[in-house]
């Protein structure tokens, strides 16, 4: 099955009210897509790492999931993130999301019986493929996470064409050999998108043409002119703006681990206030917010 969409994917945070339970917050929604368009963002994916779906219940997956598709604008495509949770879950979780109207859908690979092979992992899609028979399925490869290692490249060769509505991966490596593999499997055939934000701009010279990145959310101007001057074969500017995203996110993941300091510097440099982590994840240290801040401002202040 085809992904009719290309380009740019911002992995969003769930805002969360800064009380007990830290509930969600569903009114910052509107306001978020809308940032997100008009910075030339117009994908979006629900329940990913950066959304912390790993720290949801179902039911709040769920209503994320609706909330997001009536907040979305015309042009948005909604991508939702249903793996990492027990099988009849995630089964629950695709059929919900393909009722709900979600344009695709992007699932990680059991996290405890992981498959150890393109065999047990094609076998696992297709039961996902068969709650969801009319939406696009990628699969979620980030093995620093999940600790499964099957090569993407030869996945893409393999059989997996056998789950029918199979449309590509979301590629969160940075083995760029493989990766590119991945790219080109099967004339390529497969939606490929970067998931390392420090990588885009080398990704995009060896051809890849799709990334989800977290720091569209924070830099989108930096992410969007990446790929636009690599269109346009500007490439200095397109090293001068991954250069100055790389740099940020140097700066920022100094304070804590990879979905807290960058859902605090969401808070800190844009108009979208996404409130807290919640636990498991270890929040920044409130003390160091405004070092935070200040860093980042110095190194932007030094490369001017």
């Amino acid at each position: 099955m085809k992904l009719p969409f290309r380009g740019l994917i911002a992995p969003v945070f769930t805002p969360f009210n800064n009380d007990e339970k830290n509930s969600i917050n569903f009114n910052v929604l509107p306001e978020y897509v809308k940032y997100l368009s008009a910075e030339n963002i117009n994908g979006i994916l629900v329940n990913g790492t950066s959304g912390e779906g790993m720290s949801l219940t179902v039911e709040e997956r769920k209503l994320l999931c609706d909330a997001w598709l009536r907040a979305s604008l015309p042009e948005t495509h909604v991508m939702v993130q249903v793996g990492g949770l027990p099988l009849p879950y995630v089964l629950e979780l695709a059929e919900h999301a393909e009722k709900a109207g979600a344009h695709s859908l992007l699932c990680l690979p059991d996290l405890y019986n992981k498959p150890n092979n393109n065999e047990e992992l094609i076998e696992y899609l297709k039961l996902v493929s068969k709650a969801a028979p009319n939406t696009p399925l990628l699969y979620y490869h980030i093995p620093m996470f999940t600790n499964v290692n099957i090569d993407m490249g030869k996945f893409l060769n393999d059989r997996v064409n056998e789950v029918p509505t199979f449309a590509g991966i979301k590629f969160t490596s940075n083995d760029l050999k493989e990766g590119i593999e991945a790219v080109n499997a099967k004339n390529k055939e497969f939606a490929v998108f970067l998931g390392a934000d420090m990588l885009m701009a080398e990704s995009y010279a060896l051809g890849f043409d799709s990334s989800i990145a977290t720091t569209l959310n924070i830099f989108p101007t930096l992410g969007v002119n990446i790929k636009k001057f690599h269109n346009e074969n500007k490439f200095e500017l397109v090293e001068e703006n991954q250069s100055r995203l790389s740099n940020n996110v140097t700066t920022i993941t100094k304070y804590g681990g990879w979905v807290s300091s960058m859902k605090s510097a969401m808070n800190l440099f844009t108009r979208i206030n996404c409130g807290p982590v919640r636990a498991p994840i270890v929040p920044v240290p409130q003390r160091l917010m405004n070092i935070l801040r200040n860093d980042v401002e110095r190194a932007a202040e030094k490369r001017q």
